[in-house]
This record gives C-alpha cells, structure tokens and sequence, in this order.
C-alpha cells in the first residue's frame, strides 16, 4: 500500500487526494501537522527536503514529493479513469490547462496569502528557508485571481471541464484554485454562470468532497 503524507487543510494536498479518489487507490495517509510546523520537522525533512506536502511514497520506495510526479505515476498505474488525456490533443490541452491553472490561479491565490497571513510571516515561499512577505505582491495576487475566473468562465461556455469533454487533473486544480481563493476573501461574481455551474459539477462528484 502506498503512503501518503497530507494536510487535511492545505490546498496543495487537496490535489492529490482528489486524484487518489478518482482513481480509487488505497493509501496509508499520514496526517502532517502544517500548523505545528511538523514538516520541518527532521523526520519529515529526510522525506521531502522541501518540507512540503503532499508526498506519496511509491511502490519502489521513492517518495514523489510534487502533485505534477503524483497524478503522473498514478496515471501510469492506474489508466482509468483517465486524468491527464488519452489522444496526444487530449493530453495537450490537458497539460496548458494545468499549467495555466497553477500559474495564473493557484500562484495567484498562493501570492495574496503568503504575503498577508501574519501566520506565514518570513514564510512567503515554501521551503525550509525564511522568505520576507512583499504586499504590493498580494494585490498583484487578487487582481490576477480574479482575472482567471473570468478567464475560466469563457472557456467553460464552450465546453464542460476545461480540456474537453472529459473530466480531467486540469479540473481537480482549477476546482482547487476556486475553493482556495475563498481564504483570501476571492470568489467569483454572479455574472460568471458557467463557471459556477462547472464548480457545482465537480463538487458532486466523489473526489469533490474529499
């Protein structure tokens, strides 16, 4: 069985546990304590010196210690459903959905809390090492946040998840994105229909209440 180290209340491993239950793999869950500051802890940092989660220990052992290296192996293991594509057009525009999904949503999000939360003081990037906040940072943060939702909402006028006609790792992120811009006080306007009828979409199914 695999092991898997998360935070029940982080964005970040959210990601992964949504994979793990569309996939319906069973795991070993190992809960870390972000708030005790457990994954600086040296046990943790000798699993993932970047004392970050989610981690998922492989089948050889190894611990893949980033969501981009989790969907991908469980995709290798586990091919349906699928989450990353069949068709070479399929994986395509999955993989420029996710990564525009990371970049201009998840970051954005990612930026205004960091840089605001007095919890994350010193801790505005991940990692072991002290980062100083920078708040001119969060505004940039809530203004590229809300920009993606818009950007969203027109893609998904067109089409029901955001690389096709099928559900994909691209929608668990941006449905990740969407729940987390909530901490920071973000969420989408009215006006955005489709967007909001999307996220009632992926909220009912199974991996959307883990």
């Amino acid at each position: 069985m695999f092991k898997f180290y998360d935070c029940s209340t982080a964005p970040s491993p959210r990601r992964a546990r949504m994979v793990i239950a569309e996939k319906r793999v069973d795991v070993e869950t190992v809960e870390v304590d972000l708030r005790a500051g457990e994954h600086f802890s040296p046990d943790f940092q000798a699993i993932n010196p970047r004392c970050t989660v989610p981690v998922l220990v492989s089948e050889e052992g190894e611990a893949l210690c980033d969501n981009a290296s989790i969907v991908r192996y469980l995709e290798a293991l586990y091919p349906d459903p699928p989450l990353l594509g069949t068709t070479p057009l399929d994986q395509a525009r999955t993989a420029e959905w996710i990564w525009r999904v990371e970049s201009e949503g998840l970051m954005a999000v990612m930026e205004v809390l960091r840089n605001t939360s007095k919890a994350m003081k010193d801790r505005a990037l991940p990692g072991p090492d002290p980062v100083p906040q920078i708040p001119e940072l969060a505004e940039r943060g809530r203004v590229r946040g809300e920009r993606f939702f818009k950007v969203m909402n027109d893609r998904l006028k067109d089409t029901p998840w955001l690389a096709g006609e099928t559900f994909s790792f691209a929608d668990i992120s941006a449905f990740v994105f969407v729940e987390f811009a909530a901490w920071v006080k973000l969420q989408p306007g009215e006006e955005l229909e489709a967007l909001a009828s999307w996220r009632e979409a992926c909220a009912a199914r199974p991996s959307g209440k883990v």
